[in-house]
């Protein structure tokens, strides 16, 4: 019967190698391939799930790169020629996995924390196959202290597991991305805070004639009098709820302009406050709406995992004129619903 997927002749627990002879199905090298093949498979979930077509396009050559690592592995040396030349791993597809590495750690946020895989199906499917790979490796280094082992090989799938997990991470960041892009601007119209609605004076400056650019250059952008007016009002309202505060203003890009810390306000506030500002200006929502679509089942559960810098905690809302994002404040050092209503004074005072 041709076309069979079945021959019967690993039923004894046996199979053949590339270069003739038959080992057990449990031998070194066939832990090798075979992981290196459940790694293969792990990649085609990724491909399947990605919308990123360089993601997409680096998966299929890896994938096709693999098929020949997979039979040097299973070509044992010393044993007969295969019909088919077997191509051993070279230097230049190593420098080549390292130049793909480097592209995409150029666009990699830096990691301070444990990753923990799922963010985006696609990044899931990577981080499986990189975990993988690297069982593949310990394989491997096992193999080579019985047989000698291309020890350019090695290096491949070293760098091949790095590879993996560094595109897991950008597939990641780019699904957030997306999701904020599509979700956040609208959402963000139904914020707590509501748009603040300043019409330029004569003068071509605000209401009180100093402070934020002339919208009619559309150019607008907080003064250090913007922030200290608001932080000085967030201040104030601390002192009369009785709670010491860490107080923030950022820019639209989330950098710091101004923090001030009250008297007696706790020291893990000088850090969850800038935090919180920067969360609210990067994702342009007040940090507490943000925490509801994080939840399970909603579309931005888990953004907060692998992604620096971000918080849930509710304190940093967006500072926005006539619906143009200028930058936000961040409020830290009592509860939550307290560190909103001082934020609420400070952006009352812009």
């Amino acid at each position: 019967m041709s076309g069979r997927i079945y021959t019967r002749g690993g039923d004894a627990g046996e199979t053949s190698l590339l270069a003739g002879g038959r080992v057990a199905k449990d031998d070194p090298r066939i832990n090798v391939y075979g992981t290196l093949d459940e790694a293969t498979s792990a990649m085609g979930m990724a491909r399947a799930a990605t919308s990123n077509n360089d993601i997409c396009a680096d998966i299929i050559e890896l994938q096709g790169e693999l098929i020949n690592v997979m039979a040097e592995v299973a070509a044992r040396p010393g044993g007969k020629p295969s019909k088919i030349p077997v191509p051993e791993v070279q230097p230049s597809q190593v420098e080549r996995l390292e130049q793909r590495l480097d592209h995409y750690l150029a666009e990699q946020f830096p990691q301070t924390s444990f990753v923990r895989p799922g963010i985006s199906l696609a990044a899931g499917a990577m981080d499986l196959a990189r975990s993988t790979v690297r069982r593949a490796e310990r394989f491997l280094v096992n193999l080579n202290r019985d047989e000698p082992v291309n020890p350019v090989l090695i290096k491949y799938v070293n760098r091949l597991s790095d590879l993996l997990y560094v595109m897991a991470r950008v597939d990641e960041q780019r699904t957030i991305e997306q999701a904020v892009k599509q979700g956040f601007e609208k959402a963000a119209q139904a914020a707590l805070t509501p748009s603040l609605t300043r019409l330029p004076s004569p003068s071509g400056r605000g209401a009180g004639g100093e402070g934020l650019h002339s919208q009619e250059t559309n150019s607008m952008t907080l003064t250090l009098k913007d922030c200290d007016r608001m932080v000085e009002a967030g201040m104030r309202r601390a002192v009369e709820i009785g709670v010491p505060m860490v107080l923030t203003v950022v820019n639209d890009s989330g950098n710091t302009i101004e923090l001030r810390r009250m008297d007696d306000a706790l020291e893990v506030s000088v850090t969850l406050a800038p935090h919180k500002a920067y969360t609210a200006a990067t994702v342009r929502l007040p940090t507490h709406e943000l925490a509801e679509l994080s939840q399970p089942g909603q579309p931005l559960f888990g953004i907060d995992v692998n992604m620096p810098k971000l918080t849930l905690v509710g304190g940093g809302l967006p500072l926005k004129i006539n619906n143009k994002l200028v930058g936000a404040v961040g409020v830290s050092g009592g509860s939550v619903e307290q560190d909103i209503d001082v934020a609420q004074a400070m952006v009352a005072a812009l």
